[in-house]
């Protein structure tokens, strides 16, 4: 069945026309009603956030289930403290201020595609009255899960300068405690959220004010969270950026792990690397939890996206962006060389990509027909993916080729053919 409202990463759209009130309480229900009867719900630092967050607790009362409202919480806290239970998290992640989202959990993990069409199927059902007490609040959440995180993945990092910026999200008062608290030098930016700067010219979506901040202070390098702190990108102590792809790089190997699950955004440099180390890859479709997925399969630990979104199974159950960033600390301090260093063992293919804004985003079959034939004649010198977004109303363009310029001239061919098609 498809999917009328989950995309590759919960419920998102803009809130008060996508995304309203009405529609994150029939979630909530929906979920409650797949079974969940004891739910975390946490949220980002969006405006819109209390009032969906309540919203959401309704529904789950009214669907025969428990909420207890966390308040501003990351991600991958609510996933790590509901491993008993059910999760859900009032965010639209890395989208801007005016968005906001659902995504839910069970027993730690986001749920798979049926689930997910089980809770669309459920929509429609009518509420129930909610037993005593249903929707509380609780708190010292952000401390334990700064607890789990410091026990399961921390070590010292004594002589580490580390600039870390927060997106104006629910990191923006846990990161910094955190690596503090394990000794690393900290210079915090992007941690004064007002509820309509979340992700707003800082954070995972925009490197510039981490680079300059890291060279100006001459730091070891530095860190950028998205707006739920689920995902997270770096740049070296120049300031130049290394992407979800080179970090899961210098992770793989100083980790020691024999495989690792990417998706098909990863650059063709970090499979010649994975090959030419003896390290499996396994390869999924766009979405971090298809990464997770593939992971549980495989029996790995290690996965991600060159967007960020970095999974380390061993004491976890998804992406954590803090837990990513300690483990990248960790590498710099243990192997004793700075992370430009580190991460150019791998040599990255050039890519081009273009988001192609579309009526409809269902891709034809004379519209792949056409790519793959484009693809055939590539050979293992380059390589094109054309995908529909998950969260907006455009088709995704991505070429990669060994030089730039060949890169740039397919990413144009492709995105002349969906426009062709589809505009």
């Amino acid at each position: 069945m498809a999917r009328r409202y989950f995309g590759t990463d919960g419920v998102r759209g803009v809130y008060g026309r996508d995304l309203t009130e009405d529609l994150v309480e029939r979630l909530g229900r929906a979920f409650a009603r797949t079974g969940a009867a004891d739910v975390l719900v946490g949220r980002d630092t969006r405006s819109s956030g209390p009032a969906l967050e309540l919203a959401l607790g309704r529904g789950i009362a009214t669907g025969g289930g428990r909420a207890r409202l966390g308040g501003v919480l990351p991600t991958p806290a609510v996933a790590l403290l509901s491993v008993e239970g059910g999760g859900a998290v009032v965010s639209a992640s890395h989208n801007p201020p005016e968005y906001n989202g659902v995504k839910f959990f069970d027993a730690g993990f986001k749920l798979g595609d049926e689930q997910e069409e089980a809770l669309e199927a459920g929509l429609d059902d009518p509420p129930a009255s909610p037993v005593p007490d249903a929707v509380a609040s609780e708190a010292d959440l952000a401390d334990r899960y700064a607890d789990l995180v410091c026990e399961r993945f921390g070590a010292p990092l004594q002589g580490l300068r580390v600039c870390l910026d927060c997106a104006n999200g629910a990191m923006s008062g846990i990161a910094p405690a955190v690596f503090r608290r394990l000794g690393a030098s900290v210079v915090a930016i992007g941690d004064e959220p007002d509820g309509t700067n979340i992700n707003v010219g800082c954070g995972a979506t925009d490197l510039r004010l981490l680079s300059s901040t890291v060279a100006a202070e001459e730091l070891d390098l530095g860190v950028a969270f998205d707006g739920d702190g689920d995902r997270m990108l770096a740049v070296d102590a120049a300031g130049g950026e290394v992407d979800g792809d080179g970090i899961l790089a210098v992770l793989a190997l100083h980790l020691g792990v024999d495989l690792v699950a990417v998706t098909q955004m990863t650059n063709l440099g970090f499979h010649r690397l994975m090959g030419e180390r003896g390290i499996r890859v396994v390869t999924t479709d766009v979405g971090d939890r298809y990464v997770l997925e593939a992971l549980r399969a495989e029996g790995g630990r290690l996965g991600g996206e060159q967007s960020g979104h970095l999974i380390w199974l061993e004491g976890h159950t998804t992406g954590d962006g803090l837990v990513a960033a300690l483990l990248l600390g960790r590498a710099v301090l243990e192997r004793g060389r700075p992370l430009a260093e580190l991460a150019a063992v791998m040599q990255r293919y050039p890519q081009a990509k273009e988001n192609v804004r579309v009526e409809r985003v269902e891709l034809p079959e004379t519209l792949l027909s056409a790519v793959g034939e484009i693809a055939a004649d590539l050979g293992d010198s380059a390589r094109v993916l054309v995908r529909p977004s998950g969260t907006e109303p455009v088709v995704r363009v991505l070429a990669e080729a060994e030089t730039a310029s060949s890169a740039e001239r397919l990413c144009g061919t492709i995105a002349a053919l969906v426009r062709r098609e589809l505009g």
